[in-house]
């Protein structure tokens, strides 16, 4: 339902690379040391040092608490969004978050939902410190309070106290990115506290520019004769973008401002082939802009009232040119406005909580492509969509170690495309007698959308002969996911998981029978269902090497009697593997070293084969000035450049093969410079809480 606000065209390149992502589990163990002087009687005993490993999971009220500082205090991580990929389940895969076990995962910060495009979102995380976290939070079953349907990674962030006469505290970041081409950027990262008033400041500004080659082989069955057809594109983009990050919090109420600006946004796909060579440039003729106010109100009777407001813009410009010939140009544009309002309330009955609240958003986007020169026809259309939602839930904890929560809620949904009636239903279980052993299961149902690009009908041309094409006869499908989670002596974790998506969507190449023409498109299957196990064990020694692995298999089926005009049935086994290791000279040693390796195993997506891919990741961490207030941070990411597989397609009469040679090798080199350090709050936040209200 929020998609419309993240897939505008500009995301056709990322809609053709179908690329299949497993989940990556990384982290660290870390280890602690009390000291205990014992007197009895008047006699002194000598002093008694204790060595034990901090618990690194903890799990309660359906909620998997991990410490994710402590995990990468050794890694060469700067941020939140890098830190997030070393968590148990957790997978930082090229910059997109996925979670083992979930079909989806929403990303909220401190219980609360932040109503962002989540391009905008990855990017606040990128410039937040990995120094504001407290601690990360996996609901797979997230009660309905939260405003999300599915599984959720909360973000706890440090709760800074009041200041001293100097008043600020935060820290500033620049760094450069080398690829294949050179990037680089810079941010602002500030809190302020003062009595009952506080204040958080994030800004990042980057100027980027990517390349990515992709080599295509289609042999096209067209009037019973077979014609090969090869394309080798280069694509080249840049931008500057700012980002920003305000709120003021007073006692109960709190207001919050995110925004993302893009200027100088330019992007050229140059290709040659059977074809001919073909130039594609695409040009923003403004800024794209996105800006968010929110408003938060919590009484002291349990009642939360939230509101906000979003506004996304875009307009951009396509040219299209064969050799030196000019085939046709076309003005894309796009304008959102929503506005979402929900009101929760929270009960305590003895041991019994009990929940319940109401949600309404309204969107508006209004989109139009026009076409100088072509055949196509305009495209200009106002696409308003209506969801609300009500929901009750309860929640108990019982003497002999057993807690659950359990919702249900009823959503409408109404545009002129879909209008239906939802049952969403959400249930937990945690059974936690003992820290040594952990059982969790959880339960969910959701109900997932296309977007409106995918579903308007409109044709983008990537050259005369690859089209990408909306499906206006797109359905929403239904999304079941079950997870069974053991977690050992609260650092051992297996997650046994089941997902099956009725009418799940997929988009694939198709070679037209009826043209020489190259169609993506996403169309519903019959069903996708995934049946795995997930093992995750951290181990080392000491503090000189600390390490985790990570065993993912699981067996994947796809199946669609109606693609286009043939059917598929396709079934595999995979494997995914990872080892993550850090290490440091001596326990108070300023300099830490990491080296990463990750495997998966040949895949598949609908009828498309996928070959094995690799990587080994490696990086250096020096802290060094007054209190190490300083650092270095040098990481260099998929060092033999194998992290992009080979997709190829055989089946009924359809033969294409792609090589997307993405530049996931890269370098990058951060300097953090943190002044008046950070005193973290603990007391205001209760982590034990959540699954239970907010």
């Amino acid at each position: 339902m929020l998609a419309n606000l993240t897939l505008p065209q500009k995301n056709n390149t990322v809609m053709r690379k179908a690329l299949f992502f497993i989940t990556i589990l990384h982290s660290a163990t870390a280890y602690a040391q009390t000291e205990s002087l014992d007197t009895i009687s008047t006699r002194q005993l000598n002093e008694v040092v204790v060595k034990g490993e901090k618990p690194q999971i903890r799990g309660d009220e359906g909620v998997m608490v991990i410490d994710l500082p402590a995990i990468v205090k050794d890694k060469p991580v700067t941020n939140i969004l890098e830190a997030l990929g070393y968590m148990p389940g957790v997978a930082n895969n090229n910059g997109m978050i996925w979670l083992t076990g979930a079909s989806n995962v929403t990303i909220i910060l401190n219980g609360e939902l932040t109503n962002m495009p989540l391009q905008n979102l990855y990017q606040l995380l990128y410039t937040t410190p990995v120094d504001r976290l407290k601690n990360v939070e996996i609901m797979y079953s997230a009660p309905p309070k939260y405003h999300v349907n599915g599984a959720v990674i909360n973000v706890v962030l440090k709760t800074p106290t009041p200041l001293d006469v100097d008043g600020l505290q935060g820290q500033v970041r620049a760094g450069y990115n080398q690829a294949h081409y050179g990037s680089y950027g810079g941010g602002l990262a500030a809190t302020y506290a003062l009595k009952d008033w506080t204040f958080d400041l994030n800004y990042g500004l980057s100027r980027t520019k990517s390349w990515t080659r992709e080599e295509t082989w289609s042999n096209h069955l067209y009037n019973g004769k077979r014609t090969m057809i090869e394309d080798d594109m280069r694509r080249i983009g840049q931008n500057w973008s700012n980002t920003i990050f305000a709120s003021a919090s007073w006692k109960t109420l709190k207001l919050t401002y995110n925004g993302q600006i893009i200027a100088g946004s330019k992007s050229w796909g140059l290709s040659s082939g059977t074809s001919g060579n073909f130039t594609n440039a695409y040009n923003m003729l403004s800024p794209v802009g996105y800006h968010n106010v929110a408003l938060r109100y919590t009484a002291h009777f349990g009642m939360t009232i939230s509101g906000d407001y979003t506004r996304y813009s875009e307009n951009r410009s396509q040219s299209l040119f064969k050799d030196a010939d000019y085939l046709l140009g076309s003005e894309n544009r796009q304008a959102i406005d929503r506005w979402h309002l929900y009101i929760d309330q929270q009960h305590q009955f003895g041991k019994w909580q009990l929940s319940y609240g109401a949600e309404y958003q309204h969107s508006e986007d209004h989109s139009s492509q026009h076409y100088g020169i072509s055949g196509t026809p305009d495209f200009d259309d106002c696409f308003n969509e209506d969801v609300a939602s009500f929901y009750v839930g309860t929640q108990r904890s019982l003497d002999w170690g057993l807690s659950f929560n359990a919702s249900a809620k009823g959503e409408y949904y109404h545009s002129k495309y879909q209008h239906n009636w939802n049952f969403v239903p959400q249930l937990g279980a945690t059974y936690n007698k003992t820290p040594k052993s952990i059982f969790q299961l959880n339960l969910s149902t959701q109900r997932i959308y296309p977007s409106y690009w995918e579903l308007h009908g409109g044709t983008s041309y990537i050259n005369d002969y690859s089209t990408v094409t909306g499906n206006p006869e797109l359905q929403p499908y239904i999304q079941y996911d079950a997870q069974f989670n053991y977690i050992l002596r609260q650092k051992y974790v297996a997650t046994l998981y089941f997902q099956y998506g009725d009418k799940a969507t997929v988009q694939l190449p198709y070679q037209s029978p009826e043209a020489l023409n190259l169609i993506y498109q996403t169309i519903n299957m019959n069903y996708k269902r995934v049946i795995g196990l997930n093992l995750y064990a951290p181990f080392g020694v000491s503090y000189i090497w600390n390490a985790s692995a990570t065993a993912n298999i699981f067996k994947q089926r796809e199946k669609a009697d109606n693609f286009h005009d043939i059917s598929f049935d396709n079934s595999k086994w995979i494997f995914y593997g990872s080892l993550s290791n850090s290490f440091k000279f001596s326990q108070n040693c300023p300099v830490s070293l990491s080296v990463d390796f990750s495997y998966i195993s040949p895949s598949l997506q609908g009828i498309a084969d996928l070959s094995s891919i690799w990587k080994v990741d490696a990086g250096i961490k020096w802290q060094f000035g007054k209190s190490r207030s300083c650092e270095f941070d040098l990481k260099a990411d998929d060092i033999f450049n194998k992290w992009s597989p080979t997709m190829t397609i055989n089946h009924a009469g359809q033969d294409y093969r792609m090589k997307v040679r993405d530049m996931t090798r890269n370098l990058k080199l951060t300097f953090i410079w943190r002044f008046n350090g950070f005193k973290p709050k603990d007391a205001d936040i209760d982590t034990s809480r959540f699954g239970t209200g907010k």
